[in-house]
């Protein structure tokens, strides 16, 4: 076998070996594998790490504040606040930090924000968390060079409920002090919507007790002054079916906030966040939809130019 041979023959195995590694990293939900692969690729604009705070009592309680590297642009970076899936029993905002990565190289700032877990995040505690990590992090925004004014809020599978939930009804950033309009939009990515009654065991296991089903759907607060809302979903997904984006925006859409669904075809659940880490990039697809609504929705300011000598 010649040279040429040889090589062929060891990047088939090694893309053998990454398909591997992502297909576990995918079944498993290991947020942490695809963090630790995506480290080992360099960006065009790393990130700094300014802050790490617990915003509560609970370990889960907890957040990490990053922005990106170098000038700061005048008026501070927009801020993307992350929150994370796992079915509302699972993850840590910790291994997400390849979202921060990505959205640095566009000029966003992150904050990766957790929140409680099985019995004691069951609804409505997974969203007093969120909206009292986000809260934190706005009062603490200024202080790191971000601007308190431009955030979205993004979230996958369970977080994309969170986060669908906090930016369609008032009350959950309300009662953290949040002013209204704070939020100017938010990333849904495979996000359930209009889910009940409930027949998955996450969802059993989250709501089933509240005395109100109806409190917990977030296609039961649609208005016409939502936000606009980012909804991408895959059309392989058996996790959450694409319905409940569908299904949000009709609802959006005839509450008077013209709303789209992006389904990306023959994508699964898990697919859109892979495709955020590196070396798996080059499907543009969930990015393309991503980045040009933030650039609609938080305009980025010109960064602060150095003074000539």
């Amino acid at each position: 076998m010649g040279w040429l041979g040889w090589t062929g023959t060891v990047l088939l195995l090694a893309a053998l070996a990454i398909g591997g590694l992502v297909w576990w990293a995918a079944s498993n939900n290991s947020a942490a594998t695809l963090d630790g692969l995506d480290s080992r690729f360099s960006r065009s604009r790393a990130i700094k790490q300014v802050a790490a705070a617990n915003y509560g009592a609970d370990p889960a309680q907890k957040l990490q504040l990053f922005v990106p590297d170098g000038a700061t642009p005048d008026g501070g970076f927009p801020l993307v606040a992350f929150l994370h899936g796992g079915g509302w029993h699972s993850g840590d905002p910790h291994d997400y930090r390849w979202i921060a990565r990505a959205l640095a190289e566009k000029g966003y700032a992150t904050a990766l924000v957790g929140y409680r877990l099985n019995k004691p995040g069951r609804f409505p505690a997974m969203l007093e968390d969120s909206a009292a990590g986000v809260r934190w992090a706005l009062a603490h925004a200024r202080n790191h060079g971000i601007d308190p004014a431009r955030v979205v809020l993004m979230g996958h599978s369970a977080g994309a409920y969170n986060s669908t939930m906090l930016a369609l009804d008032r009350q959950w950033l309300g009662r953290e002090g949040v002013p209204d309009g704070t939020v100017k939009g938010a990333v849904v990515l495979a996000g359930p919507a209009d889910f009940y009654p409930f027949a998955k065991k996450s969802s059993i296991n989250a709501m089933s007790h509240w005395p109100r089903p109806q409190d917990t759907q977030p296609v039961n607060f649609v208005r016409a002054d939502a936000p606009p809302l980012l909804l991408v979903h895959g059309t392989k997904d058996t996790v959450v079916r694409p319905r409940n984006a569908v299904i949000l925006a009709r609802r959006l859409t005839e509450a008077g906030a013209p709303t789209r669904a992006v389904l990306i075809d023959g994508m699964g659940h898990n697919g859109m966040m892979i495709t955020l880490a590196k070396p798996f990039d080059r499907d543009r697809r969930v990015s393309d939809a991503v980045f040009p609504f933030l650039a609609r929705v938080l305009p980025a300011s010109s960064p602060v130019q150095t003074a000539r000598r």
